[in-house]
């Protein structure tokens, strides 16, 4: 069995510690750590850090799906790249990630935004609304469509948590590294290689972030995800130009 690396054990206790914490703590704590559209009275910069250590509070599949990729992906970088290299790498994918995630919220934010200023709703009105919007559901306003209108609630009022933008840099980069290594997909228990099977993976992502249409199920931050593999592959493709490729940041 491959051994625990240094780093991956430290992700592996603060991520759980966080999950155990927000379980016995009340909402604020979940709140005040999970990533949230910077206009919402939420938000907190640090955020972009902290939300990669909260998971949904309501099923513990989440949360043990990422650990056991962190695990499985990231402990042979480790070993090879040392602790320091491979957290600044965990942690730049996963601010990467954020970033993106934020920048496609803030579109479909506007877009929502602007609809409703078209239909004749104020800025003082649209301020008193979306405060009272329940998170996973969207005002119907004749006129604009509802899947904007639910892009426009969702962006405002659902946060974002988990490591996965972190974890689909880390898979891009085991991808890169190891590209013939055998994986297999849950409900395709055929091996895959892993130069196949990510472009794969990130390819359902983009798809289901642009129409909506999900086979991982819903409440997905799919462009996060997209977002942690951009920057991922970034981050390899300028290490593989320079001397850093080789080097270990012990």
């Amino acid at each position: 069995m491959r051994r625990v690396t240094d780093a991956i054990k430290h992700l592996l206790i603060i991520n759980i510690l966080f999950f155990v914490a927000a379980q016995l703590l009340n909402d604020e704590f979940y709140y005040a750590m999970a990533l949230w559209f910077p206009e919402n009275d939420n938000f907190g910069i640090w955020q972009f850090v902290t939300h990669m250590f909260m998971h949904d509070k309501s099923s513990i599949f989440h949360i043990l799906f990422n650990m056991y990729a962190l695990w499985a992906f990231g402990s042979p970088l480790e070993q090879m790249w040392g602790r320091n290299k491979f957290l600044f790498f965990y942690f730049s994918a996963g601010i990467g990630a954020a970033l993106i995630h934020t920048l496609v919220n803030y579109y479909q934010f506007r877009e929502g935004y602007q609809a409703m200023i078209g239909a004749g709703y104020t800025p003082d009105r649209i301020a008193e609304l979306l405060p009272t919007i329940p998170p996973g559901q969207y005002l119907q306003v004749e006129g604009i469509s509802n899947k904007v209108m639910q892009n426009f609630a969702m962006s405002y009022n659902i946060p974002a948590v988990g490591a996965s933008g972190a974890v689909y840099g880390i898979l891009v980069a085991f991808g890169m590294m190891f590209p013939n290594a055998e994986l297999m997909l849950i409900f395709l228990p055929v091996p895959i290689k892993a130069k196949y099977f990510i472009p794969i993976l990130i390819a359902l992502d983009l798809f289901s972030g642009v129409t909506g249409m999900s086979i991982f199920g819903s409440g997905i931050a799919h462009f996060a995800h997209v977002g942690g593999a951009l920057f991922g592959f970034i981050m390899m493709w300028y290490w593989k130009r320079n001397q850093f490729k080789n080097n270990r940041w012990d």
